[in-house]
């Protein structure tokens, strides 16, 4: 008789978990303590010209590997290389997570089981619950799930929480990889190529405590974010979705209303939300 269970610590083999960082050793080390899940997680860090260099913690059951850019690239690159590292490799998925984050238990585990089931989903998020730096909730996102929806209102709200991605290694690299014609908006990017072909979905349920550092990306690279985002509103607009109208009224909004209020009014929004 065959023990289903034996067979348990090799349902990961074909996922890592692919984080670039730049500096923050610590954020590294908390994020990476994080995962846990039933059988050995691969990880691998993608250094973007750190100094010191980013060094992989000693954790159970996390197999961690550093890859080391020479110099700082930002990060469309730096998830490019490890794309192409991870396909080199023989993964089949890359689980996206960003320094400073922490994973739900077993994320990973539902993820992969989802995107066995779905072959047509290229990129599966999860519900997002925003904490600060000392882990106080703040909101939770819980976009759409369905990739029908999620592909009419792409430009209207955030419908993948990029730290929460799982992704199906081929189907990034057939559409083009990651790449800095818009930065800071890599992501949306990436995700728009992938629903040209593929589908992309949420699981209903959360999955990542997303940490808001208003150091990260989203605050100093506020305006280039917005800018880069607006470009691609207008390149894939379509007048026949009002969502499309809605979202390039919303980041023209974005552009003249201060981060910190933006976020304030967020909290408003969102809060009720974040005891569920």
């Amino acid at each position: 008789m065959t023990n289903s269970s034996a067979t348990a610590p090799m349902a990961l083999d074909d996922v890592a978990v692919l984080m670039p960082a730049y500096n923050g050793q610590a954020d590294v080390d908390l994020t990476l303590a994080s995962f846990s899940e039933s059988a050995p997680v691969h990880v691998l860090i993608v250094d973007d010209g750190s100094t010191p260099p980013i060094v992989a913690p000693a954790l159970a059951n996390l197999r961690i590997e550093v890859l080391r850019l020479a110099q700082n690239g930002g990060i469309e690159r730096a998830l490019q290389t490890g794309i192409d590292a991870l396909a080199q490799r023989g993964f089949r998925y890359a689980a996206r997570i960003d320094a400073g984050d922490r994973a739900v238990p077993q994320r990973l585990a539902k993820q992969r089981a989802f995107m066995e089931q779905h072959p047509h989903v290229a990129g599966l998020g999860m519900w997002t619950q925003v904490v600060t730096r000392a882990g106080k909730p703040l909101f939770m996102l819980t976009p759409p799930a369905d990739p029908d929806a999620i592909r009419r209102m792409r430009f209207f709200r955030s419908c993948l929480a990029h730290p929460s991605m799982m992704l199906r290694i081929d189907a990034v690299r057939a559409v083009g990889n990651y790449r800095a014609e818009y930065r800071a908006a890599e992501d949306l990017d990436l995700f728009v190529r992938l629903m040209e072909r593929y589908d992309c979905a949420n699981l209903p349920e959360l999955g990542l405590y997303y940490e808001l550092n208003e150091g990260g990306i989203s605050a100093t690279r506020r305006r280039r974010q917005i800018g880069s985002t607006l470009r691609l509103q207008l390149r894939y607009f379509n007048a026949a979705n009002p969502y499309d109208w809605l979202g390039l009224a919303k980041n023209l909004l974005h552009l003249v209303m201060p981060y910190r209020a933006l976020q304030r009014v967020k909290r408003v929004l969102l809060a009720p939300r974040a005891s569920h």
